[in-house]
């Protein structure tokens, strides 16, 4: 077990000891067939109806679809990594875990940490924009908002937050039974758009592909600029190959949640093969379903009519339904608004389940308060899903978002880049593992995938880098005030009780 102080790791034999744990064990009921459910229920949310209209109009033109298509590689390159990591660790806290068998303690902590922000704001911000579309449903004119004196909130929020806590307490297998049924609802809104659609298009709309470029002057400026704008002083610039490239990495962010998938590793049977074909056929499903909506909305109306001040869209941004009310579709915006609903429900319950089980696995390591992983008879950790729940409920309910949705972008990234790295690190240093599924052509693909991760965190703003290093800054603290004294490795490494890798040196181990 290499590694002392802060570096010390946790090894893989260690991780999969301590699923055996009485009082902290999850019930392994998932199948790969729940797996897949799970992760078109995170990914595919109303970023669908919304994103890609926006993105076709003012960036990439009808190579929206391409754009789609290169971003899904990327994020298929990590996806190898993930399947890699989970099949061969399936442990619960999916990159936690695994930062812990490969770069030590303090790495473990920081990506812990950095994932308790990604989930808890991701959950908070997609219960918010779920009730803006409950308002469009209920003709609240998009508002859900109640008055108690002075203190207002977001009853549509708290709605949501609610019943997937209380779904989540019922238990992993019910949360993925009625993640199904919702699921297959908002695929069916979405197939309805592209089976009407495709009768609507017109082949002249898809000429040139790949329209000329065009400079842009950028509106933002100091912090509100991207990182890359900001260290290179490039301008923006809208088609052509550019626009292309700029436009696979705004649409990369409707692929991001696969990841999720991976922390239910240590309730899935047959983690080793149900893993990888659950992260990857996730993927497949909704790389076709958005690329075949593109292609449709490109289709039903030239480009130039969805970019932003065209006669067709105003002042607004186009939608989905911009295309199919220029085309005399009037009852689109009504399912559009069933299917975002729907599609965020499931985004919404899959986030929530990521971040109980990543604070239960850091709960169990001893770095956070301990007697947060109990679980229950029927395997539940009740307290961490309530205490999750209370806390999504108040962000959502009572705080404004506004651009802290970026730091959801930019923690699922740096999340991605260690486990990238980290597959190169265990191949060198546990050759001996079983895999249930092994990344071809390392160290290459790792390698192009923390590339392409890289490139993808430089087209975010300074402010929103400003926002995640204090975010992290404040978990070192964190850290050092209680986890690195608290830490269960720590003790079992001080009283010889730890159980060591199977090619490390003898460790003394007591009965």
């Amino acid at each position: 077990m290499p590694g002392v102080g802060i570096w010390r790791t946790k090894s893989v034999e260690q991780s999969i000891a301590d699923t055996d744990e009485p009082e902290t064990k999850l019930k392994k009921e998932l199948t790969a067939k729940d797996l897949t459910v799970f992760g078109v229920a995170v990914v595919i949310g109303a970023g669908i109806f919304t994103l890609t209209a926006r993105t076709a109009g003012n960036v990439a033109g009808p190579s929206i679809s391409l754009a789609f298509v290169l971003a899904a590689i990327a994020c298929g390159l990590a996806a190898l990594c993930y399947a890699e990591f989970a099949s061969t660790v399936p442990v619960a806290g999916s990159a936690y875990t695994f930062s812990y068998a490969t770069f030590g303690e303090f790495a473990a902590w920081i990506i812990g940490w950095d994932l308790i922000l990604e989930f808890a704001l991701a959950s908070a911000v997609v219960g918010k924009g779920w009730s803006l579309y409950l308002g469009n449903v209920i003709g609240a004119s998009g508002s859900t908002t109640a008055h108690i004196g002075s203190i207002s909130f977001d009853w549509g929020a708290l709605l949501i937050i609610g019943a997937i806590t209380l779904i989540l307490a019922i238990g992993t297998k019910v949360s993925s039974r009625v993640s199904a049924i919702i699921t297959a609802i908002k695929i069916a809104v979405v197939l309805l758009v592209i089976v009407v659609g495709a009768f609507y298009i017109k082949k002249e709309n898809y000429s040139p592909f790949i329209p000329p470029s065009e400079g842009t002057e950028s509106s933002a400026s100091g912090i509100h600029q991207t990182l890359f704008s900001w260290l290179t002083g490039a301008g923006g610039s809208s088609y052509g190959a550019y626009g292309l490239l700029a436009a696979a990495s705004l649409v990369f962010f409707a692929f991001i949640g696969f990841d999720v998938v991976a922390t239910t590793a240590e309730e899935t049977k047959n983690p080793q093969k149900s893993l990888p074909r659950g992260i990857f056929g996730s993927l497949a499903i909704v790389t076709v379903l958005y690329v075949a909506v593109t292609l449709v909305l490109t289709g039903m109306v030239k480009y130039t009519e969805l970019k932003d001040g065209s006669p067709l869209v105003g002042d607004s941004s186009a939608t989905l339904a911009t295309a199919f009310e220029a085309n005399g579709i009037g009852w689109a915006q009504t399912a559009i608004n069933f299917g975002g609903l729907a599609g965020l429900t499931t985004v919404v319950m899959v986030m929530m389940l990521g971040q109980t089980r990543v604070l239960f696995a850091m709960s169990r390591d001893g770095l956070m308060p301990r007697s947060l992983a109990k679980t229950n008879a029927k395997g539940i950790p009740m307290r961490i899903t309530l205490i999750v729940g209370g806390i999504v409920a108040v962000l959502a309910a009572f705080f404004p978002m506004g651009t802290l949705e970026e730091m959801v972008n930019i923690g699922t990234l740096f999340a991605f880049v260690l486990v990238c790295v980290g597959v190169i690190v265990l191949r060198r240093t546990r050759p001996d593992l079983p895999r249930g599924f092994r990344v071809p052509l390392v160290p290459f693909v790792p390698i192009v995938a923390v590339l392409a991760c890289g490139w993808l965190m430089l087209n975010l703003s300074v402010e929103t880098w400003i926002r995640f290093l204090v975010w992290m800054a404040i978990g070192v603290v964190v850290y050092f005030a209680y986890g690195h004294r608290k830490s269960v490795l720590g003790r079992k490494l001080k009283d010889g009780t730890a159980i060591p890798s199977a090619n490390a040196d003898p460790v003394l181990v007591k009965d």
